[in-house]
């Protein structure tokens, strides 16, 4: 069983499908966190049409899809906010394939990428209640930053510089 990482366009039926259940689980816990009930059916349906994900499509932007053993399971986006820095978005690995290192992957990934688009660093946001997340950023040598934005929801912004060079790693950048 190995995961493989290839970027895909924003609106395939891998990333469709996705995002649906990246939005369901991080909707859902926070409004059972905060008004203890799922996410109403209508508003999902609302947010999902209203986020795209055009931001991810090239020449700045690219969505990495993770399959594990062939089969859709995470994904990760990137995209310029300007010359220099590359945002992370949309991290997730389905709940059925996590433990078995593809978040890392996703991530590393997502780095390589954003080189490529030229970003000298990297930045990201998430929830306080996405301990998770939180973490793996940490682990991977992210830091707890200022805010970059000011979008709701976001609690915690990490930064990392991005290495510069031409070795392996940089030649399996994903296109």
């Amino acid at each position: 069983m190995t995961w493989t990482i290839t970027a895909e366009p924003y609106d395939s039926p891998a990333a469709a499908a996705l995002w649906r259940a990246y939005y369901t689980e991080v909707s859902d816990r926070w409004y059972l966190l905060h008004e203890g009930r799922r996410t109403d059916a209508d508003e999902l349906e609302r947010e999902i049409a209203a986020a795209t994900g055009a931001e991810l499509a090239p020449p700045t932007g690219r969505l990495l899809i993770g399959r594990y053993d062939g089969t859709p399971a995470g994904s990760a986006g990137v995209r310029l906010l300007d010359p220099d820095t590359a945002e992370l978005t949309r991290v997730f690995v389905l709940p059925e394939r996590r433990g078995r290192g593809g978040a890392a992957r996703l991530v590393a990934a997502a780095e390589r990428t954003a080189r490529l688009l030229g970003a000298r660093r990297i930045v990201l946001d998430t929830r306080g209640d996405l301990v998770e997340a939180r973490a793996l950023y940490a682990r991977l040598g992210y830091t707890e930053t200022g805010p970059h934005h000011t979008r709701p929801y976001a609690e915690h912004w990490f930064r990392k510089e991005l290495k510069r060079g031409a070795g392996p790693e940089a030649a399996r950048a994903v296109s």
